[in-house]
């Protein structure tokens, strides 16, 4: 039987596991401590439409290429372990100033243009659909096909998956991977990777999210995700079935993983500016992680050698490209390119990626 060692158990190496189970290799996970990374601190939004920009081809692409999978790989998930990761169905980004209202429809025509289904609102649309939202919020842009997910929920379904498939988890870190004896091996340890593989331009970007519990009698949270700018900074409300999660403060500070009293400070009164009621919940966590950025907003996925692929360097954007980039991984240990995945091949980097050892 064909061996198979992932190093990293997040989202992605826990998937990556699963699945090669599932295809009949013999697969080994190693990770000193499982799904405790930045897939644990995440707001689990599936949203490339919403944050589609002008330029920005390839990331959307690649973003709508993975949302399009995401039904069906929810759905598998939930056959093997009668779990369902979905918390809303809907994104709405909301413009408080004529400005912000501005970059909607931009987004709008030029995300439009490219055959998704993006629809504008006006004051009254957004009372309609959201009435708890403040009444400073004068449009927004609704992304009918932009849910949302459970992170939580799902690092710990895709264990229990990939445990029930025969993935053998380790509780150890791994020094070196070309030491590792197995006949392929899957690097997916997010912002650790390059210190496995120096020449991957993946980095640590901080990260800090509240996790808000609603208390009786206070509003309800909002049911789709709520996106926003406010004073030039980006943040979100994603439910949850007992509150709410709040991001996203995005530092270049290493591996930093302390939340500070400012991230803290901005999130709250951000999320208030857009919801007012959120003032009344009970602040039931702050917590930060590291999410592995990348020069270009893409994922690196592909080959390093003949027996090592890279899978990392997801960014924000871990939980929307988990199913294109299992998909992906998939065909490469099958020895093909998956077409979708080409533009997140690492050798793009060639100056800087090293080939075979």
């Amino acid at each position: 039987m064909r061996t198979l060692a992932v190093v990293g158990g997040g989202a992605v190496g826990l998937a990556v596991a699963w699945r090669a189970a599932e295809a009949g290799w013999s697969a080994t996970l190693f990770d000193p401590a499982v799904a405790t990374g930045a897939s644990w601190v995440a707001g689990g939004m599936l949203a490339p439409l919403s944050e589609g920009w002008p330029g920005e081809d390839r990331v959307l692409e690649f973003g709508a290429a993975s949302l399009a999978r995401w039904p069906e790989f929810a759905a598998r998930l939930a056959d093997a372990t009668g779990v369902s990761v979905f918390v809303a169905d809907e994104t709405m980004t909301v413009a408080l100033d004529a400005a912000d209202a501005a970059d909607l429809r931009t987004v709008a025509d030029w995300v439009g243009g490219r055959g998704h289904d993006l629809r504008l609102l006006d004051r009254a649309g957004v009372r309609e659909r959201e009435p708890g939202l403040a009444r400073t919020v004068r449009a927004a842009l609704l992304a009918p096909a932009e849910p949302a997910i459970d992170n939580r929920k799902l690092v710990a379904a895709l264990r229990q998956a990939a445990e029930a498939a025969g993935v053998v988890v380790r509780a150890e870190s791994v020094d070196s991977l070309t030491e590792l004896p197995h006949d392929q091996v899957v690097l997916a340890a997010g912002a650790a990777s390059a210190a496995l593989w120096p020449e991957l331009p993946v980095r640590p970007v901080k990260g800090e999210i509240l996790r808000l519990r609603q208390r009786p009698g206070v509003a309800p949270a909002p049911r789709r995700v709520i996106r926003a700018r406010v004073h030039g900074r980006a943040v979100y409300l994603v439910p949850r079935a007992d509150g709410i999660v709040v991001g996203a403060t995005q530092y270049e500070a290493g591996f930093d993983t302390a939340v500070t009293v400012a991230g803290v400070r901005d999130l709250i009164a951000d999320a208030e500016a857009v919801f007012p009621g959120i003032g009344e919940y009970e602040l039931a966590e702050a917590s930060a992680g590291s999410r592995p950025g990348s020069p270009d907003n893409l994922p690196l996925i592909g080959r390093l050698t003949d027996r090592i692929v890279a899978a990392t360097g997801h960014g924000r954007n871990g939980m929307l490209t988990l199913p294109l980039t299992v998909d992906a991984v998939a065909s490469l240990l099958g020895g093909a390119m998956l077409p979708e995945a080409e533009v997140a091949d690492p050798q793009r980097f060639s100056t800087t990626v090293g080939g075979i050892r």
